[in-house]
């Protein structure tokens, strides 16, 4: 009896032991360089990115461009291509790829929005003609819903819900959104200014005035918040929105005309964007426009990218370290070490060390 009460104190030590050791992580090593290998070389500007499942890579951008990369293939497929008639030249500034259908939706009148199935159909799954029309971004909550979203037409953002996988597209009514303030509206830099964590999300809106913009309900229910990031001019605002969870986001941009400057470019919030906090203020970055986390990071570790190059932040972007002058337009991660950036005419995938 003695012996089976030893042995199971044993057995129970060495589980409280083991379980302590796994929940004590080591800490990340700080990334210190980057290298970047070309994937994709032509005359096509690249805004928006997608990584799937299985690491692939879906682009959009001009010249009616939505294209496939195969990683284990390192080969390409123009979506599109033979598809629309080859008089449309249109550009593609919003990406994603859900339940193995891929969806790019064009800026400029008409916008429209295609749904390319894993076996290549495509259908215009909706159009919509206004002089105004410019959508910038586009992201789901899960493979029924998702939400693309653009400029004002009227008194409020553009906004275009799907609630059935994508196969058609509904208007919300500005009655039921924040009004626009003079000279609002998003950019289409890098297909980031939109965010969705479970049943949330997140739309960030640039120019004179830049706010956030949240539904806690998928977008049926909306509110807005100040920020005090740089604004007052068309080119001034929030370029890029993260999340890491539902409590820590990050946002960056500037004045695309005056890259240099990083006074007032960069903001922080800890409690789910109600309110933000100017960090690295005359310090690191000036404009970029492309922020994310790093996986796996405990929302400590930032990489900002735009046509001025690559810099990293490893304590939630109150200090930063210039990586490289390679330029970009945008960056998705496939791992905590892996990702995919664009820009003009090329796409690369970028290994951090």
């Amino acid at each position: 009896m003695r012996l089976t009460i030893l042995i199971l104190i044993s057995i129970l030590c060495f589980s409280c032991g083991k379980k302590q050791a796994e929940e004590v992580k080591p800490p990340r090593k700080a990334i210190t360089s980057v290298t970047v290998n070309p994937i994709f070389d032509d005359s096509i500007s690249i805004r928006a990115i997608a990584v799937t499942p299985n690491d692939d890579l879906i682009y959009g951008g001009n010249k009616t461009t939505i294209g496939h990369y195969d990683a284990k293939k390192n080969t390409h497929t123009a979506l599109l291509k033979g598809k629309v008639p080859d008089s449309l030249n249109v550009s593609f500034r919003a990406t994603a790829y859900v339940n193995g259908n891929t969806f790019g939706i064009s800026i400029v009148n008409p916008a429209l929005l295609y749904k390319i199935s894993s076996k290549g159909n495509v259908l215009l799954v909706y159009k919509e003609a206004h002089e105004k029309v410019f959508y910038d971004a586009m992201a789901f909550w899960n493979t029924r819903e998702g939400i693309a979203i653009g400029d004002s037409t009227d008194d409020c953002m553009s906004m275009i819900i799907t609630r059935d996988g994508g196969n058609t597209w509904n208007k919300i009514a500005c009655e039921n959104l924040p009004k626009v303030n003079d000279g609002e509206a998003a950019f289409a830099a890098s297909n980031t200014n939109i965010v969705t964590k479970g049943n949330e999300t997140w739309v960030a809106t640039g120019g004179k005035t830049s706010r956030i913009l949240y539904s806690g309900d998928k977008g049926n229910t909306w509110t807005s918040y100040e920020t005090p990031i740089v604004q007052g001019l068309e080119t001034t605002g929030i370029y890029s929105l993260a999340f890491y969870d539902a409590k820590n986001g990050f946002a960056i941009g500037g004045d695309y005309t005056k890259a240099a400057v990083n006074e007032a470019n960069k903001i922080r919030t800890s409690d789910g964007g109600k309110t933000w906090k100017l960090v690295a203020q005359n310090s690191g970055p000036g404009y970029r426009s492309c922020v994310q986390y790093v996986p796996n990071s405990d929302a400590k570790e930032l990489i900002a990218i735009g046509f001025k190059g690559i810099d990293y932040s490893q304590d939630a972007g109150t200090t930063w370290t210039h990586l490289s002058d390679e330029g970009f337009y945008t960056i998705r991660f496939v791992n905590d070490s892996i990702a995919y950036a664009a820009g003009k005419n090329r796409i690369a995938r970028l290994t951090f060390k």
